[in-house]
């Protein structure tokens, strides 16, 4: 008879649980078929409205300042890859949130094996992500997805100029308060991505292109 109750009440339990355990299984599927397609709505109540998708400029800038960190790749000069494409993940800001002027600023030191290849060969890629963000998590949509916007930007990785400096440090530190106490002994600098190419994803059928002119002068809204 024990047997008989413990399986009736598995029965009724199972019964009453189902329909809770469909909705998590079907929801982030309906996620991954798109959602989203028109204009964006934000995905969460810390997260700004993202731009409409047809302003590819604004949903670059946007993307840049809202994202920390990045993958630059540059062109090895390490032996038995040299020559060969390496990306390396880089800390980075371009201003305080809401308020960024579209110039990737990075913190770097000698001592980094990116750096040595960018002292013989100043050209890299710098890809950023919505992935990074809680945008892509809540509607389920995979960072290698269009619908999980990111960005490409190409061009020169270069110090920045004495007249620019405070600008880096306060766009860097403001973002990264940690990088104020790494070792002085690493000769850290301040540096930035001289962009003169620019590719947006953020839908189906392939990137948008952009032009650094278009990319700078875009108003935030």
């Amino acid at each position: 008879m024990a047997g008989c109750a413990c399986g009736f009440v598995r029965a009724v339990l199972a019964f009453l649980l189902a329909p809770a355990l469909v909705t998590l299984l079907v929801a982030p599927a309906r996620g991954r078929g798109g959602r989203g397609h028109e204009d964006w709505d934000a995905a969460e109540l810390l997260l700004p409205p993202l731009p409409p998708r047809e302003n590819a400029a604004l949903v670059a800038r946007f993307v840049t300042n809202l994202c920390d960190w990045g993958a630059l790749a540059t062109i090895s000069t390490q032996e038995g890859v040299r020559g060969r494409p390496f990306a390396d993940v880089l800390s980075l800001s371009d201003g305080p949130p809401g308020k960024g002027s579209g110039v990737p600023y990075f913190y770097l030191s000698p001592l980094q094996q990116s750096v040595g290849n960018l002292q013989e060969n100043p050209y890299a890629t710098l890809t950023m992500s919505l992935a990074e963000t809680n945008f892509c998590r809540k509607y389920g949509f995979d960072p290698q997805s269009p619908l999980c916007a990111h960005i490409i930007l190409s061009g020169t990785v270069i110090k920045v100029s004495e007249t620019e400096m405070d600008v880096a440090k306060n766009s860097l530190f403001i973002r990264h308060p940690e990088m104020k106490t790494w070792p002085s002994s690493h000769n850290w600098f301040f540096a930035k991505l001289n962009i003169t190419n620019i590719w947006v994803l953020d839908y189906f059928g392939g990137p948008k292109i952009v032009t650094p002119a278009e990319y700078y002068n875009a108003t935030s809204q």
